[in-house]
Formats: structure tokens, C-alpha cells, sequence
């Protein structure tokens, strides 16, 4: 059986942690933040986290499933 390829995009935007979790960027960070609180692009910069829900089908994209 042939090995499985980790899909390249998935490789790029999602990191798992020790503890299992999936660490993943945050949306609307790119540009046009001049209209966006302060606040509002403060709480972006903190660390995001894949959903339990999503975490299995992120897991197999990786090829750790």
C-alpha cells in the first residue's frame, strides 16, 4: 500500500501541539485593519485553536490519521 501524502495545503496553515491540539492563523489579519478596533485585532493575535469537531478531518489532511 502506498504511503499517504499529507495535503501541502493543510501542512502550511495548521501545527499540532503536544498536547494535541491543532493550532491554526487567524481569519481577517491580512489588511484593511484601520477600520477594526483595537481591541477587535488585539484578541486576533492570540493563539486559535481547530474545533473538536473539525480536529479529526485536519488530523487525516496531515496524515496522522
Amino acid at each position: 500500500m502506498p504511503k499517504m501524502k499529507t495535503v501541502r495545503g493543510a501542512a502550511k496553515r495548521f501545527k499540532v501541539k503536544k498536547s494535541g491540539k491543532i493550532k491554526r492563523g487567524s481569519a481577517f489579519r491580512s489588511h484593511i485593519l484601520t477600520k477594526m478596533s483595537k481591541k477587535r485585532q488585539r484578541n486576533l493575535r492570540n493563539a486559535h485553536y481547530v474545533a473538536d469537531v473539525d480536529a479529526d478531518r485536519v488530523k487525516a489532511m496531515l496524515g496522522m490519521k
